[in-house]
């Protein structure tokens, strides 16, 4: 019924507790993919011992989030399929709480399940994924009380780190784009899903627990080059003319402040190496635009509807460590 699928890069400790989790499911999955992206700690072993009946791809080198999930994506004959963060611990209802949306949803193509910090589980970390009028992500929910967000409804789309999707959605759409290598290509599936016509069901039962930033680190120079490379990629390739021409102005005011933020913190450099970087790309995010813009099957306004009106200061909060108070 369905696949999992976990990407990895030395984190053999973790990687148990995640397998582990899947173990414990209500319902088993009908198979479990390891993508090891050429970790130099013992993660294979480790798994061929502990988890013989899971399957495992071993890249040679680091290939990225996008790249690694799609070596496992082809070989998929499940009709669903999950992915789930090495750094994740899957609440024991959570893939049975996401086929049960898909059942009552035939129209979803994604369900987003509920994030909490593992370490705070008391707090988000995501309630499936947001898309600002102004062409960023945002990470909904973060930071807010457990007990909140605690209703189903219809949203942009669902952080991959712990996500099922219809296979059939990702075989119309398009697997991810493994030119982002990491942050920001489950935005832009969201976005290409949601241009085609499925819809995205966020699920508060599918509970996951998350080391949040575990790999990358939060604002590091690796997270602040691969996101505001990649959330250029996102906007140029997938924003519908109307709403590229509404939302322009605001893309570029929001790129002008976060320069200047990243730039106090030290990593303003980095921080224009991947506006040049997104630059230098954009010949061909064009092409890319023009066959998913064939593709597009909704009306522009219903696409805005689905967009926050997040503002920067309310995402400058949540650079801000949470207190408690």
């Amino acid at each position: 019924m369905v696949t999992v699928i976990v990407v990895n890069w030395n984190r053999a400790e973790m990687l148990l507790d995640c397998l582990a989790s899947l173990e414990m499911q209500s319902v088993r999955p009908s198979r479990v993919i390891v993508v090891d992206n050429g970790s130099a700690d013992d993660s294979v072993d480790r798994v061929c011992r502990c988890f013989p009946d899971v399957d495992i791809m071993a890249l040679d080198t680091n290939q990225g989030f996008a790249a690694a999930n799609n070596v496992a994506l082809r070989t998929v004959a499940t009709p669903f399929v999950a992915l789930l963060n090495n750094d994740a611990i899957a609440g024991r209802y959570w893939i049975d709480s996401c086929l049960s949306a898909m059942d009552a949803y035939p129209d979803a193509g994604m369900i987003a399940s509920k994030i909490l910090f593992y370490d705070r589980p008391d707090r988000i970390d995501r309630a499936g994924d947001g898309y600002s009028h102004y062409g960023a992500g945002i990470l909904r929910g973060r930071n807010a009380a457990a007990d909140t967000y605690d209703r189903e409804e219809w949203i942009f789309g669902a952080c991959a780190g712990a996500a099922m999707y219809r296979t059939e959605m990702l075989t119309t759409i398009g697997w991810f784009d493994p030119a982002f290598f990491l942050l920001y290509e489950d935005v832009d599936l969201s976005f290409r899903a949601q241009l085609a016509g499925y819809r995205c069901r966020y699920v508060p039962e599918a509970l996951v627990y998350h080391r949040s930033c575990a790999t990358i680190g939060r604002d590091s120079p690796v997270s602040v080059y691969y996101g505001h490379r990649n959330l250029e990629w996102v906007y140029f390739k997938n924003m519908p003319d109307i709403l590229l021409k509404r939302s322009l102005a605001a893309h570029l005011f929001y790129g002008m402040l976060s320069g200047l933020f990243f730039a106090g913190q030290g990593l303003g450099s980095i921080f224009l190496h991947a506006k040049r970087d997104a630059a230098s790309r954009l010949p061909v995010i064009l092409r890319q635009r023009r066959d998913i813009q064939r593709l597009v099957r909704v009306h522009p306004a219903d696409v805005w509807r689905l967009f926050s009106k997040d503002r920067f200061f309310d995402r400058l909060r949540t650079r801000i460590p949470w207190t408690g108070v």
